[in-house]
C-alpha cells in the first residue's frame, strides 16, 4: 500500500471516527460517576462469567457451570437447543459422566477465551467472544481442535449476572464435522468402558 493511499483513507475515516468519539463522549458525559463505575463492574461481572464458563467446563465442575445460566436459560449450539438447568446440566453428564466432587478431574483439554465484546442495558447485556479449545497431541504438545464463537444474552437475576441465551457457534471443524467427532469419541468411550 502506498503512503498517498493510506492518506487518503486516513482522510476519508476521520469524520467517521470523529463522530464516533463524539458519540461516546456524549454518552458518558450523560452518565452520573455512580452510573459510570456500575457499567464497569457490570462489564467486570460479565466478563468473569464468561471466563468462569470455560474453567468450570475445563474442570468438568457441573455444578459450577450450571450456576452460570438463569433459572430459565438456554444453551445452544446448531439445532441443540437445552432449556433450563435441569436440561443443561443433562447434556453435560450425557458427554462426561457424574463427577465426583472429590476427584477434580484433571484432563487433557483446556479454552482459552478471547476478544470478549459486552454491550450492557441496563439489567440485560449481550455479548460476543472466541473460544479456542486445546488438548494433548502427539508427543504432549499442546493442538488445538475446536474454534468457535459464542453469542450471548445476559439477565441480571437476583443481583448476578446469567446467562440468559448462550449461543456456542462451532466455527472450526464445522458444526457437521464435530458432530461427527463426538459421536465417534463416545463410541470409543463405550468401548473402552465395556
Amino acid at each position: 500500500m502506498t503512503y498517498r493511499t493510506l492518506i487518503a483513507a486516513a482522510l476519508l475515516l476521520a469524520p467517521v471516527t470523529a463522530q464516533a468519539e463524539a458519540h461516546s463522549a456524549t454518552e458518558s458525559e450523560a452518565l452520573t460517576l455512580e452510573e459510570r463505575v456500575q457499567r464497569i463492574e457490570d462489564e467486570a461481572a460479565i466478563r468473569r462469567v464468561i471466563m468462569d464458563y470455560a474453567v468450570y467446563l475445563d474442570s468438568r465442575n457441573l455444578d459450577g457451570y450450571v450456576s452460570l445460566f438463569a433459572e430459565d436459560g438456554v444453551w445452544q449450539n446448531g439445532d441443540t437447543i437445552m432449556k433450563g438447568r435441569d436440561e443443561i446440566r443433562g447434556l453435560l453428564t450425557g458427554m462426561f459422566g457424574e463427577q465426583d466432587p472429590d476427584k477434580p478431574y484433571t484432563g487433557t483439554h483446556y479454552r482459552i477465551v478471547s476478544n470478549i465484546e459486552v454491550d450492557l442495558h441496563g439489567d440485560t447485556a449481550s455479548a460476543r467472544s472466541r473460544q479456542l479449545s486445546i488438548q494433548r497431541g502427539e508427543n504432549g504438545a499442546p493442538t488445538p481442535y475446536l474454534s468457535g464463537i459464542y453469542e450471548d444474552e445476559f439477565i441480571r437475576e437476583d443481583g448476578e449476572w446469567k446467562f440468559l441465551h448462550r449461543n456456542d457457534i462451532t466455527v472450526m471443524p464445522s458444526r457437521e464435522e464435530w458432530v461427527k467427532q463426538m459421536a465417534e469419541r463416545r463410541a470409543a468411550q463405550a468401548e473402552d468402558e465395556e
